[in-house]
């Protein structure tokens, strides 16, 4: 129990370090909490500076989580009950910061860090690849987040991942769902693909990407 007790300390403190806002503050002079939709997140870093701060504010962000978890889950395995709460600590700790007055943000990139940490590369890469598909599917940034952890919690249960890992994925959708609950009142908007629709994507001649 102490052994547990200390790991999920160990994670809540590491998850709940505000790296966006720092990084965004040090680099830029500016609050990343006033880009955006507000939320102290990678996404957010990433408009605030681009790519050249973006990309390592997501490493930080995810390896926050995918680290400590990862070294409880070398010590624990995927098979103890333990391991729930500590995995599930680093994404409350971002979601209820201490340093950011218990206001956090999302954990979309806590929580692939924690997936990293559990399942290892190849579950990372299928997590990933199921957030594509939904990202690609429809228009709205909560639903893309919802669905795909739906359908990771659905993909463990048909592979038949141990059940604290089938646990914890309930956790976190749960708690997803929470922090997008205001977002997910916009109505599911499917992208269609059809030449001249607005979601049809264009080249530089007048099919330009769609944004």
């Amino acid at each position: 129990m102490e052994e547990m007790l200390l790991f999920t300390l160990a994670c809540f403190v590491a998850g709940s370090l505000p790296f966006s806002v720092w990084a965004v503050r040090l680099v830029l002079k500016r609050d990343v909490r006033q880009v955006g939709d507000g939320n102290p997140g990678t996404t957010n870093a990433w408009r605030a500076g681009g790519w050249l701060l973006g990309l390592p504010v997501a490493a930080l962000e995810v390896g926050k989580a995918a680290v400590p978890v990862g070294l409880a889950h070398l010590h624990i395995g995927s098979g103890d009950w333990r391991i729930v709460p500590i995995a599930m600590a680093p994404i409350v700790g971002h979601d209820f910061s201490p340093f950011l007055r218990f206001k956090g943000g999302k954990a979309v990139a806590c929580t692939f860090g924690i997936w990293i940490a559990l399942t290892g590369p190849l579950g990372a890469l299928l997590l990933a690849l199921i957030f594509a598909v939904f990202f690609i599917a429809q228009t709205v940034d909560a639903w893309t987040v919802v669905s795909a952890m739906s359908g990771w919690l659905i993909a463990l249960i048909v592979v038949g991942a141990a059940l604290p890992l089938v646990v914890t994925a309930t956790l976190d959708l749960g708690l997803v769902t929470v922090r997008h609950r205001s977002d997910l009142r916009e109505r599911l908007h499917l992208r269609s693909f059809h030449p001249g629709h607005r979601d049809y994507p264009r080249d530089s001649s007048g099919w330009n990407g769609g944004a």
